[in-house]
């Protein structure tokens, strides 16, 4: 069942998602050549702590892993398209690391993410797949007004990431947010104009394209049963906010 959200409640998903806005930005700033992932999460572990909020991710179970999620953040680097477990290997100049996270505060949960090449030497390809991404939520984003329809959404995403030759998860996408962090609907990242669900103010989701460099669509899962990963080898990027549809327009709830 999709719950619309009151006035009230959108705040205080907006207060979660400046919890998540800042953690985020942090990350960003310190994900840099010789930086584990591993040490992104301590410091996110240490801020949520600090913000008095709680990791919506760690000890997450949904029915396909065999086991609850070990981390704060998903750190998902070069192939790795989402639900990367943070490791120990140092980032490299040129890597590709997209990290997705999540928190609750007061009840109340929100989710974003970001992908960034690391270092001063970015392949020019990488920044593009990346700036695509983010032009494709946008466009997402944009397209969530009171009115149009959920496949609205999608076929924003996809008239940006298929004409420049981007491969797509067709299967994966964003979700409505609230109580918890999966709630309905799901919002896929390829819709046609005018299908599905029809927006209302209240309605909160998070929107998350996720392109592939190579331009295929299909992909594998480790052996660790979370990480996804391009079947061809291709980097990916993935990048995230949670919006409220509001009579006013779309609000972003995990931007700074």
């Amino acid at each position: 069942m999709i719950e619309l959200k009151t006035p009230g409640e959108i705040d205080a998903v907006a207060a979660a998602g400046h919890v998540v806005a800042s953690i985020l930005a942090t990350l960003r700033g310190k994900a840099a050549p010789g930086v584990t992932p591993h040490d992104l999460d301590l410091i996110a572990r240490d801020m949520i702590a600090d913000a008095g909020a709680v990791s919506s991710f760690v000890g997450y179970h949904p029915s396909w892993s065999p086991t609850p999620y070990p981390a704060v953040i998903c750190s998902s680097v070069n192939d790795a398209v989402v639900h990367g477990i943070p490791d120990r290997t140092p980032l490299a100049p040129g890597d590709l690391l997209s990290v997705d996270f999540a928190v609750h505060l007061d009840g109340w949960c929100a989710d974003a993410a970001f992908s960034v090449v690391v270092g001063d030497t970015p392949d020019p390809r990488d920044l593009a797949l990346v700036d695509a991404t983010e032009r494709a939520l946008h466009a997402g984003i944009a397209a969530s007004r009171p009115g149009a329809r959920l496949g609205d959404i999608g076929h924003a995403i996809v008239g940006v990431a298929r004409p420049a030759g981007y491969g797509m998860l067709a299967d994966h996408g964003g979700h409505g947010v609230g109580r918890t962090m999966h709630e309905a609907p799901f919002v896929p990242n390829e819709g046609r104009a005018g299908k599905g669900l029809k927006l209302r103010p209240g309605l909160v989701i998070a929107i998350e394209p996720m392109l592939l460099l190579g331009g295929r669509d299909d992909y594998f899962h480790d052996a660790d049963g979370w990480t996804l990963r391009t079947a061809d080898g291709s980097r990916a990027a993935h990048v995230e906010h949670t919006i409220a549809v509001t009579a006013d327009g779309p609000r972003i709830l995990t931007a700074l």
